[in-house]
């Protein structure tokens, strides 16, 4: 299994120093189900490095409309936006790592102007970057600095949590933390659905305690082992049909689904994913 961090850390370099980046779009919920359904390409990362552009096309012809980027497989930003274009998709987000946004930001704002990013999305935290609560509230300050420069240039920032930020330090809840100590129009949240629930977390609660604070989800389903590993959309143990309505409230505007590894081949799982969420009345 690739963790993400070594993906995020094998695809740094170039001009974007290891940012992921994507291309806008819209995407919302609709009376009785999903509009344009999104993917979040690190599902698919092992065949885009083997065909970037037919892997692209596939993903397409499943009906996905939107993409999130992980990594540009040293493509230019305009050579991205070109297939993004030949095959009627559109990213409205990408993902970025602490150090990138740290040093590289106007590279990642610029390339952004180039493809039409709307949002910048903090992906993960390296373990040395979270040990403590004082390593927290430097990735808070990073956060609100860099979204206020994100702002100023037209791009929402935004953070993607895993399970990690939810056992309490010193009696504090990392996450809660970050919610209440960025600016809530400066730093926006990008759900995760798997990891919030193997947290032992309610993503209703946080919906409900922080409208419009959340406007990205990854759409992630967990088996029902004792590993509480990723499956397919519908197939698991979350309930998506009760849970995806209240992302109106909670402010959402774009789903990825996202399936870290997959059984088989990940272009049979994302179909899945895809006719399931296709199907959903919610």
């Amino acid at each position: 299994m690739i963790h993400r961090r070594e993906f995020i850390t094998q695809m740094a370099g170039g001009i974007l120093g290891g940012m992921y980046l994507a291309h806008n779009g819209l995407g919302s919920l609709v009376k009785g189900g999903i509009d344009k359904i999104g993917l979040q390409l690190y599902t698919v990362r092992r065949e885009l490095q083997k065909d970037f552009e037919g892997t692209l096309a596939q993903v397409a012809g499943i009906g996905y409309r939107e993409v999130e980027f992980a990594g540009y497989y040293e493509r230019t930003p305009q050579q991205v936006k070109a297939i993004l274009d030949k095959n009627n998709l559109a990213a409205p987000s990408a993902h970025t790592q602490l150090q990138a946004m740290r040093q590289n930001l106007d590279k990642l704002i610029e390339a952004a102007h180039v493809i039409g990013h709307r949002y910048l999305v903090l992906a993960y935290l390296n373990a040395e970057e979270r040990k403590t609560l004082d390593d927290y509230k430097g990735v808070i300050e990073s956060l609100n600095k860099a979204g206020e420069t994100c702002q100023k240039a037209g791009i929402q920032l935004a953070y993607h949590n895993h399970d990690f930020e939810f056992p309490p330090i010193d009696g504090v809840v990392p996450y809660d933390l970050m919610l209440k100590e960025t600016s809530a129009s400066l730093v926006k949240m990008e759900l995760d659905l798997y990891w919030i629930t193997k947290a032992k977390q309610s993503a209703a609660s946080y919906f409900a305690a922080h409208p419009g604070r959340f406007a990205l989800a990854h759409v992630k389903d967990m088996d029902n082992t004792p590993k509480q590993f990723f499956t397919e959309v519908g197939r698991g143990v979350i309930d998506f049909k009760q849970l995806l309505p209240q992302a109106k409230k909670a402010g959402i505007k774009h789903f990825f689904v996202e399936q870290d590894e997959c059984p088989g081949s990940p272009l049979d799982s994302i179909k899945i994913s895809y006719d399931y969420l296709h199907g959903l009345r919610l």
